[in-house]
């Protein structure tokens, strides 16, 4: 059975073009123009990932991953958003986002990263034991993460991210390889999406005056060790 998708945004070319590439694609496509009208498919009909523009009439994307998150609904969300600046993306996966496109897009680029995001979320879960890196501990089984007494929230892709990281700790991952991992695709030199996760996830694990954990390794890409 093929996965539903809603594309939720207010730009009827944009509504258009992309009901018609995801259908080629095999893809059931939902559509909704608007934020309330959003809110009432996902209730309604479950798809499998929601393709989310922020500015909306009614309710804002920001707004509905918020609620989404706030109700433990884990449904995959591409946010689309015509904001480029660093802070803006960052407000997107605060709210509970797992990845984030700017428009203008390529649709190869989006169709690449849909395809990773429902791989994931279809992936079975890990049972294996916690993996721990000096006060951090992360369990694949229950998905649930702390730095010594303080549960860490994460979206999926910080936690996968994360959860990566820490299986490989002490060693350099390439950015090529996370991405191939993490997104199932690598976006390129200029992509500057690995770099906003990686510096969001450590806000959150390093919160509290914390010692960093999650290191940059210049020109090569990151690792997760003891400080």
């Amino acid at each position: 059975m093929s996965a539903q998708i809603l594309v939720a945004d207010d730009d009827r070319a944009i509504r258009a073009s992309l009901e018609r590439a995801l259908g080629l694609e095999g893809y059931s496509v939902l559509i909704a123009a608007d934020g309330p009208s959003a809110v009432s498919v996902i209730q309604d009909q479950a798809p499998d990932l929601v393709v989310l523009d922020v500015m909306m009439p009614g309710v804002d994307g920001l707004t509905i991953c918020r609620v989404l998150r706030a109700q433990r609904n884990r449904i995959p969300i591409l946010m689309l958003t015509a904001r480029t600046e660093t802070p803006d993306r960052v407000a997107g996966l605060d709210a509970g986002a797992d990845d984030y496109l700017p428009k203008p897009f390529e649709l190869e680029e989006l169709l690449a990263r849909i395809r990773a995001l429902l791989r994931r979320a279809s992936a079975p879960e890990d049972g294996s034991t916690p993996l721990v890196v000096a006060d951090l501990r992360l369990d694949p089984a229950t998905r649930r993460t702390w730095r010594g007494d303080r549960e860490i929230e994460l979206t999926k892709t910080e936690f996968d991210l994360l959860e990566l990281l820490m299986r490989n700790a002490g060693i350099v991952l390439q950015h090529e390889t996370i991405y191939e991992r993490i997104w199932g695709y690598d976006f390129g030199p200029d992509s500057k999406n690995l770099a906003v996760y990686i510096s969001y996830l450590r806000r959150k694990v390093d919160a509290g005056g914390s010692p960093a954990l999650i290191r940059t390794v210049r020109g090569v890409g990151y690792t997760i060790r003891e400080p």
